[in-house]
C-alpha cells in the first residue's frame, strides 16, 4: 500500500482527527539492515503497513474498497489473494468479461502504484467442455492457464469436482 494514496483515501473519508492519527502511524517510520556487524544507513518506509498490525486489515481494506469492478463479474479479496470470476455459457465471452475486468483493474494498480505478481496470476476455465484454453492478459502478460487453483486454502480444479 502505497502510503500517499492510502492517506488521500483516509482524509476524504473521515475526519480531520482520525487522519491525522492515521498519518501519524504510517509516518516517520525507517527500516534498517544488519549483516553480521555491519549497519545499513536509515531509509524510509514508504509504502506497506506494519506485519501482524491490528490496524493491518482495515487500512487494506480501506485502500482496496475502489478496486475496479464490473456489473459482468465477481471479485473475491483477501490481503495479499484477488480473485475474478466471470460466467457464461460460452467459454470466450467468459474470457473477454474477464478480461474487460482485468484492464480496469490493471489501471487501479497503475493510479494507485500498486503490483500485481503476474508470475503468481492464473487462469482457470471452470467448464466440462474441451479446448478451452482462451488466454487473458493483466499488465500485457498472458496469465498462465492452469487447471487447478488453490485459493485460501480451497483445491479448485476445472471440473469442480
Amino acid at each position: 500500500m502505497w502510503h500517499e494514496g492510502l492517506l488521500y483515501k483516509i482524509q476524504i473519508l473521515f475526519p480531520d482527527s482520525i487522519y491525522k492519527i492515521l498519518k501519524s502511524y504510517l509516518e516517520n517510520r525507517y527500516f534498517l539492515i544488519k549483516y553480521r556487524e555491519e549497519y545499513t544507513s536509515l531509509h524510509p518506509i514508504l509504502s506497506g503497513v506494519p506485519q501482524g498490525s491490528v490496524l493491518g486489515p482495515l487500512l487494506y481494506l480501506l485502500y482496496t474498497a475502489d478496486l475496479s469492478t464490473t456489473a459482468d463479474s465477481t471479485t473475491a479479496t483477501f490481503p495479499d489473494d484477488t480473485a475474478v470470476l466471470t460466467t457464461h455459457e460460452d467459454p470466450a465471452a467468459a474470457t473477454h468479461k474477464l478480461q474487460i475486468h482485468l484492464n480496469k483493474i490493471q489501471l487501479w494498480l497503475k493510479k494507485w502504484r500498486t503490483n500485481a505478481n503476474e508470475t503468481k496470476s492464473v487462469q482457470v476455465t471452470f467448464t466440462l467442455k474441451q479446448n478451452t484454453r482462451l488466454p487473458a492478459e493483466l499488465n500485457n502478460k498472458q496469465l498462465t492457464q492452469t487447471e487447478e487453483v488453490k485459493y485460501l486454502g480451497i483445491h479448485l480444479d476445472r471440473t469442480l469436482t
